[in-house]
């Protein structure tokens, strides 16, 4: 048989290659190029498959190719611009982060790695793989005769060592399709989105930081018993009750200054390595928000992006914000990376300093005025004075809806009734 003359050449290339090569070659040279159009992501993690939504978008600009893509969860879309094919390569970089997804077709789907940034600045690689032109959850056929899990929930989480924390777990069901989030004092999980099969209950989510697989049964007592399972590599066990009574403790009242006559003082390097202290004359007479953050954290991202609106709208009025960046890196370059991409995702203005390691218990001794530092973020709002009069633990993002626009809302109220206040110093 005369082989076609692009054939001819792999053959010539091939010959002394087997004849399983041989074959694999007569259906092309290389791997197949990355296609525009649905994917199925999955992330192997301990608990088996974490699925999500991938979509990918290619515009032609004259001579000059785009790629855009999108990370799917339930009706949550993260639009990621930073995306580069070449072939049958793939890269993604997850705005906000320094996480990246690469992967390379191999035969009809992509396997690759998402790598991110770990506790102690390595590096996990965690498998991943997609599939073109499927957009189903977990199963591909739905099933139709499924329990009804929607309304609120009361939720104990267990961790390894015994710990437990409570949370709230709102679900809204349509058919076999669940979606919702998990409150807890610290924040939510993100947009959760999968499926009732049975009474069993699947749900995932994947938005390049946060990526935590749920597995739960009801009961015939009518309680969720349960495991979720994150990318890095937490494992918990949870009990969850229906009750649309149930609450988490005051966020305003978890942490508290012990001396409301004490005055907050720091001094740490901005992203640029310039040491900028809360007793520099910018922050003299103004109101003042210091949060305790981390780029690493999925809750201080979406404090970010909120404080950074709040910023430009208010800073003409006597608004500053500074936000202590603990980040998973001792080593100072690599932490102001992850800030600086931070600052890039949200269009970040107001001062961000590298202030350590993310350890709660390490920032709680720099900051002996508080009684405790419970989550990744909290937030400080300081008066003209310099004296703190309210402390926020954590930070309820857009997934957890009412609560977050409820949050904002009492956020908000707050600056204002502090921006209100005379600027003067007043004699104590």
């Amino acid at each position: 048989m005369l082989l076609p003359l692009p054939l001819r050449a792999c053959a010539r290339l091939l010959a002394p290659l087997s004849l399983l090569s041989l074959l694999t070659a007569v259906t092309g040279c290389g791997p197949s190029p990355v296609e525009p159009g649905t994917w199925r992501g999955v992330l192997d993690i301990p608990g088996g498959e974490l699925p999500f939504g991938l979509e990918l978008t290619r515009r032609q600009e004259g001579e000059r190719e785009t790629w855009q893509a999108s990370l799917v969860n339930g009706a949550n879309r993260l639009e990621i611009t930073d995306v580069r094919v070449n072939g049958g390569r793939l890269e993604m970089s997850i705005p906000g982060y320094v996480n990246i997804v690469r992967a390379r077709m191999r035969r009809d789907r992509l396997e690759g790695n998402f790598t991110l940034v770990d506790r102690g600045g390595g590096e996990r690689e965690i498998p991943f793989v997609a599939r073109r032109g499927e957009s189903h959850r977990f199963f591909a056929e739905p099933h139709t005769d499924n329990a009804d899990v929607s309304g609120r929930w009361s939720v104990t989480f267990t961790d390894a060592t015994g710990a437990k924390v409570p949370a709230i777990a709102e679900f809204r069901q349509r058919f076999h399709e669940v979606t919702g989030t998990f409150l807890t004092t610290m924040g939510d999980y993100g947009y959760l989105a999968g499926e009732m099969r049975d009474d069993r209950l699947y749900l995932s989510t994947f938005d390049g930081a946060r990526a935590y697989l749920l597995h739960a049964a009801l009961t015939p007592q009518d309680e969720l018993h349960g495991t979720s399972w994150s990318a890095g590599g937490e494992q918990q066990q949870f009990v969850a009750r229906r009750d649309e009574a149930a609450e988490l403790d005051d966020p305003y009242a978890i942490t508290r200054i012990r001396d409301d006559t004490w005055s907050l003082g720091f001094t740490y390097p901005d992203e640029n390595g310039k040491a900028v202290s809360l007793a520099d004359p910018r922050f003299r007479g103004k109101v003042v928000l210091v949060t305790m953050d981390g780029s690493w954290c999925p809750n201080s991202q979406d404090a970010a992006a909120f404080l950074a609106t709040l910023y430009r709208a208010e800073r003409e009025r006597g608004l500053e914000v500074v936000a202590l960046m603990f980040e998973h890196s001792a080593e100072f370059e690599q932490a102001a990376r992850s800030v600086k991409a931070l600052r890039a995702a949200h269009g970040v203005e107001f001062a961000t300093l590298i202030a350590g390691v993310a350890d709660k218990e390490r920032v709680a001794a720099s900051f002996p005025q508080l009684s405790q530092v419970h989550a990744f973020p909290t937030t400080l709002f300081i008066d003209r004075r310099g004296r703190v009069r309210r402390i926020h633990t954590g930070f309820d993002g857009p997934a957890s809806g009412r609560h977050y626009d409820e949050m904002i809302e009492t956020f908000t109220d707050t600056v204002n009734e502090l921006l209100a206040e005379p600027a003067q110093r007043q004699a104590d």
